[in-house]
């Protein structure tokens, strides 16, 4: 979970670091999971006492902090935000788990971790970091051991959308694709799909309204701040988008992958 791209959160337009961290100012989970969905998840990964976890464009850290109470993995987290750094830090304190959980910061591409050094790789929401999913794929390859997993969150079409949520977003036609086309990707970047953990739309709503509201009381109290219409404009595009497209044809998930023999594994 890190910096924010159309690509990662389904919001409209290129997201600058700062409006990022500002709009997101509010949110433990920079994706579109709730709580439930992120424990889920590591139920699903199996993850354990045993479990080295290396988490990839890591945001906040939630993903890391609430694994090491819950589950007593140790993690380590790379990110682009020295803001979101020091939240997760601070959060990794009030859980506890300062001793289980480290961050770095740094830009996830170009992050090199010691060979098959984790049992889980992840990267949520944000596999801008290797030029698409194939590459995001290749860069967490090279980190995971033998037979360890792969977990991806990735957009993707839930019906094929009306030309208008291309356009107004800058989405290419083959930026996202089906669940089954996704799968197909999966396929062909060499890993196996084992288990899946879907957003649904009331916790796309949550994400997404918590971010209008967010801006909407940072616009109150900074009315007059030379940013301010950057800041309105993302708000009102995201908000229309969501309502008029996203909620009915976005979604998002993260993917359990095991890489195959055949990519070399």
């Amino acid at each position: 979970m890190g910096l924010d791209t159309i690509r990662k959160t389904g919001n409209p337009g290129p997201m600058s670091l700062w409006l990022h961290e500002l709009s997101e100012a509010e949110h433990r989970i920079l994706n579109p999971f709730t709580h439930e969905k992120l424990m889920l998840l590591g139920a699903a990964s199996r993850v354990g006492p045993q479990s080295r976890v290396l988490d990839l464009a890591c945001g906040k850290g939630e993903l890391l902090c609430r694994w090491a109470q819950g589950y007593g993995i140790r993690g380590h987290g790379v990110d682009i935000s020295e803001v979101f750094l020091t939240a997760a830090s601070k959060r990794a304190a009030e859980l506890g788990v300062s001793d289980r959980v480290s961050f770095q910061y740094g830009d996830a591409a170009e992050y090199r971790a010691e060979a098959s050094g984790y049992d889980v790789v992840s990267c949520l929401g944000a596999t801008w970091i290797g030029g698409g999913l194939a590459g995001t794929i290749e860069l967490m390859r090279r980190a995971v051991r033998p037979n360890g997993l792969l977990l991806v969150g990735e957009p993707y079409w839930i019906d094929p959308p009306p030309p208008g949520a291309y356009g107004a977003y800058g989405f290419g036609v083959d930026d996202f694709t089906s669940l089954s086309g996704t799968l197909d990707r999966f396929e062909a970047a060499g890993t196996d799909l084992v288990e899946v953990v879907h957003a649904d739309a009331d916790s796309w709503d949550r994400y997404v309204a918590q971010q209008w509201w967010t801006l909407t009381e940072w616009l109150r109290a900074y009315p007059h701040d030379p940013r301010a219409q950057q800041v309105r404009d993302f708000r009102d595009l995201s908000r229309r988008w969501h309502l008029e497209y996203g909620r009915r044809y976005f979604g998002w998930a993260v993917f359990v992958l095991r890489p195959t023999l055949a990519a070399g594994r």
